[in-house]
């Protein structure tokens, strides 16, 4: 299984408009992927509700994982996202 630890780089963290980017982003991939909190359970990735349930704030570390093929390219854009806080998925890595 591919992982990314990464730490939300968004300030308000993922709520509302940040969770929304990110969830489309997670979508995009094409990649079956989770989204948890460093000591919590995982979640779907490309679920909105799910996203916000996780309630994490700025800078906590999230864990982001998925068994696909490609999972590794799809991980680490949606970790560069996240750790920057970028408005939209990154075409490159």
């Amino acid at each position: 299984m591919a992982e990314r630890r990464v730490n939300v780089g968004w300030a308000e963290g993922l709520h509302a408009r940040p969770a929304s980017i990110f969830v489309r982003a997670a979508t995009a991939s094409g990649v079956p992927v989770t989204i948890a909190k460093s000591d919590g359970t995982p979640v779907n990735a490309a679920s909105m509700l799910a996203v916000l349930g996780l309630g994490a704030q700025g800078g906590e570390e999230i864990v982001l994982a998925s068994e696909a093929d490609g999972a590794d390219i799809a991980l680490d854009r949606l970790a560069k996202l996240v750790a920057e806080g970028l408005e939209e998925l990154p075409e490159t890595v």
